[in-house]
């Protein structure tokens, strides 16, 4: 089984908001489909709550901190879920099922665990 993460975009919502309710309803309905193979994942607040940060010179260098994303797109991460899933086209299937996929786009990509603190 490989893990993949399904990268969100969509337009900038706050998902937190009583407006986004219904839409809300629909990703918990996905993640009751997929509960079998979901590992995670999460909604993001809107942009304008991102800070950018960016280290010049290289490691050690100047820690330079900015407001909001660094893109100016119609459609921004606003989430992401993990699938463990045996293939790709498992995996898109899945995608495929996620409500941003027919109103904005679901990016699929394999992952490389990390390792975790001991």
């Amino acid at each position: 089984m490989t893990l993949y993460a399904a990268i969100i975009y969509s337009t900038d919502v706050d998902w937190s908001a009583r407006e986004q309710a219904g839409e809300m309803a629909e990703y918990a309905a996905f993640s009751t489909t997929a509960a079998a193979v979901l590992r995670g994942g999460a909604a993001l607040y809107p942009t304008a709550t991102a800070t950018t940060v960016r280290v010049t010179g290289g490691k050690g260098g100047e820690v330079l901190s900015t407001d909001g994303p660094y893109a100016e797109t119609k459609e921004v991460l606003t989430g992401f879920f993990l699938l463990e899933c045996a293939d790709l086209d498992a995996a898109l299937a899945l995608a495929a099922q996620i409500p941003a996929a027919w109103n904005g786009a679901v990016e699929v990509r394999p992952v490389i665990p990390m390792g975790q603190p001991s």
